[in-house]
């Protein structure tokens, strides 16, 4: 059992809440037995505690499973402090924050969520909103272990193929112009008279899924963000390219680990870093400026970090649909078009091909999580983040002045790297030192083994620096 706390309100809140949830008798010997009946496997390696009261099931998991780790979420801080990392509140950014932070890189299929039932009939809905967080975050971290495992190693080779193309790149500065971020939803389609009508007084972030869309209709962003690794997304950013910006400045943003072409080399780059420690010790080696936005799955996730991390004003959703509308699954024209067209026949016509993968989309279950994720976001900044449609009447009139126009102009500083040449070779370099320092060579190695090695977890150093020197200098 915890010590006994000095006599608070809050301790009083703990006792009158124990009633409820604890047995009166022996609250140790009903811990036992309701841990006994779950039948645990012991290649769990995290618990996670939703609302465990007083805490008794902890003493018992803590003797029962010595090496694994346990985490508790409680529903406010009424309970005592027990002896492992603990939350309290229901707040979700702060939730998933203390799971980042315990259990990131884990396997789902070894954590175990353990709900001490008689919480809900007494916290009710506050017990259920802890519950859903954590399953949604579980279901999103699995997402993640899936698409690694398909594209690590490919994100590794971009990665250091991207180094190659990287000659200039972008300081910015935090400004005070509204942002509008688009996707490539089908929505987008009725928001683009709106967005040409608003474009000088906003600074606009498309995904470059959907930079097709906007440049057919005669707007050209301010930023397009590439920040996905499948050799598909080169599909969306080769027309742009070739077809409609080929005498205009194009500023990217852009995570190392996407797929880029080689006409990119001249393209002033706003680097993002995913706060990987890899990533972290070759930009530091080579001096690269870099914004750190932690990969969310999802491009225009990682567009809306980047505008609340530069815009100080409100930020505008267009074409943020994450569902399909009857069978159209993006905004025309699209990257994917011409492949539809291609293998189109008598016995395989467009439309039935788009019906199909429309299909595909709606039992993938991935725009379910993504939705899950911007739905969080924007009830944390309901003041600040809106969506932008042509019924949307919360876009406000917005008349800029002479200096919040040159504001938009000045937010970004070009920045010619020197000694580019051998950046794959140094870059490289930084990280077979880290490896060989204890500091630093557990943590590369939990982060590198899953995307050069997935589905194994003992890799030996000589293979380990093998895979990466392959990777860079494919």
């Amino acid at each position: 059992m915890h010590e006994r706390e000095p006599e608070s309100e809050k301790f009083k809140a703990a006792q009158s809440s124990a009633i409820h949830l604890h047995s009166r008798y022996n609250p140790q010997a009903e811990a036992a037995r309701y841990i006994d009946s779950l039948a645990l496997s012991d290649e769990i390696k995290c618990f996670i505690l939703i609302e465990p009261g007083q805490g008794y099931i902890i003493p018992v998991l803590k003797e029962k499973f010595k090496n694994t780790i346990i985490i508790a979420l409680h529903v406010n801080n009424s309970f005592p402090k027990a002896e492992i990392p603990v939350n309290y509140g229901t707040d979700s950014s702060s939730v998933q924050k203390f799971l980042d932070t315990h259990i990131r890189g884990i396997d789902t299929s070894q954590i175990k969520i353990i709900e001490w039932r008689p919480s809900l009939n007494y916290f009710e809905e506050n017990y259920l909103i802890l519950l859903k967080i954590t399953a949604e975050y579980l279901k999103r971290m699995d997402a993640e272990k899936r698409t690694v495992a398909v594209f690590g190693k490919r994100w590794v080779k971009n990665f250091f193929k991207n180094l190659k193309l990287l000659n200039n790149t972008l300081l910015y500065k935090n400004v005070n112009v509204p942002v509008i971020v688009t996707g490539s939803g089908p929505s987008l389609e009725k928001s683009i008279p709106v967005i040409r009508n608003m474009q000088e007084s906003c600074f606009l972030f498309a995904s470059s899924s959907s930079a097709m869309a906007l440049a057919s209709a005669g707007i050209i962003p301010d930023m397009i963000i590439a920040a996905d690794g499948g050799i598909w997304a080169l599909q969306h950013i080769y027309p742009l390219f070739r077809d409609y910006y080929t005498n205009k400045n194009i500023s990217l943003a852009v995570n190392l680990c996407a797929a880029l072409p080689s006409q990119c080399r001249d393209t002033p780059f706003l680097v993002m870093n995913d706060g990987s420690l890899w990533q972290s010790i070759i930009f530091h080696e080579l001096k690269i400026p870099s914004v750190v936005i932690p990969q969310k799955g999802t491009v225009t996730a990682a567009a809306l970090e980047l505008a609340l991390l530069l815009s100080c004003e409100n930020i505008y959703l267009a074409g943020l649909d994450l569902a399909v509308s009857d069978i159209r699954t993006h905004a025309r024209p699209y990257g994917f078009d011409h492949l539809f067209d291609s293998v189109s026949g008598r016995f395989k016509p467009v439309y039935s091909q788009v019906f199909s993968r429309s299909l595909l989309m709606k039992e993938g279950g991935s725009m379910d999580v993504y939705a899950a994720w911007f739905k969080n976001e924007l009830s944390l900044l309901p003041k600040r983040i809106f969506s932008l449609g042509e019924s949307n009447k919360i876009f406000k009139a917005f008349t800029p002045s002479e200096s919040e126009s040159r504001e938009k102009r000045d937010c970004f500083k070009i920045l010619r790297l020197n000694d580019t040449n051998d950046f794959c070779g140094r870059g490289l370099s930084s990280l077979f030192s880290a490896l060989k320092n204890s500091l630093y060579s557990g943590d590369l190695k939990a982060e590198l083994i899953p995307l050069l090695f997935p589905g194994k977890s003992s890799i030996t150093d000589n293979e380990l620096e093998t895979a990466l020197r392959e990777a860079a200098l494919e």
